[in-house]
């Protein structure tokens, strides 16, 4: 059974979350501040967290941060403000898989939850090894190095890395990157993709802001040269 945690400080819509959930046979755990959430996330007990930014100790930013900041892989899903456009950018930024705004419908969010969940557990027995510059991407494992040195890529990150990967000099289209990545249920911004290609460059390009592998085509999507 696949576990959740739930962060929000409003009683009535963690209720509703945490029934939703658990009527789809989730486990689901509920607190309501930053410092308990934290702390619950390091344990590293959870499948997926669903992490409000708007919260009573550290706000979710602080929570996502350290817990990527400490190696917690576990697939974080926000929620945020209805227009709040730079919360979004910055949940991405600091590590989160998705984001989800409020209000919200509890289909919307079990879709979003699905495909999380779905990237986080694509781990196939037999993987592929990929090599480009001083990077080695293991995709049995899970796993991406750099001269050696793990790097830590979320769920997301890294199938979206993996599916460039597959595809190695041709274009992908913002549309292909959202079916294949997020699924065909899952509606989003091109901001998305972008956040987290941006991402992904700082990770594994040595100079992020002239990529040599992830690079962008204009108005159509990105290609991975090399």
């Amino acid at each position: 059974m696949m576990r959740i945690l739930i962060v929000e400080d409003e009683p009535t819509i963690a209720t509703g979350l945490k029934d939703n959930l658990e009527v789809e046979g989730y486990a689901v755990e509920v607190v309501d501040d930053g410092d308990t959430a934290l702390d619950r996330i390091l344990e590293g007990r959870f499948d997926l967290v669903v992490l409000d930014v708007m919260l009573p100790g550290r706000d979710g930013f602080a929570v996502c941060r350290e817990a990527r900041s400490a190696g917690i892989r576990t697939p974080i899903i926000m929620l945020t403000a209805k227009g709040q456009e730079v919360d979004k950018v910055v949940g991405l930024e600091l590590g989160a898989d998705d984001y989800v705004t409020k209000p919200f419908s509890p289909r919307e969010l079990l879709a979003r939850i699905k495909a999380v969940m779905r990237r986080a557990v694509e781990n196939p027995e037999q993987g592929k090894i990929y090599r480009f510059g001083d990077v080695v991407v293991d995709t049995g494992k899970f796993e991406v190095t750099r001269n050696g040195k793990r790097i830590e890529l979320t769920a997301t990150e890294f199938k979206l890395l993996q599916v460039l990967l597959e595809h190695r000099g041709q274009v992908r289209t913002i549309d292909q990157l959202m079916d294949t990545v997020w699924g065909k249920d899952v509606f989003l911004s091109d901001r998305v993709i972008y956040t987290h290609l941006n991402n992904l460059r700082h990770k594994i390009e040595k100079d992020p802001h002239n990529p040599v592998f992830l690079k962008g085509v204009r108005s159509v999507g990105y290609r991975f040269d090399g």
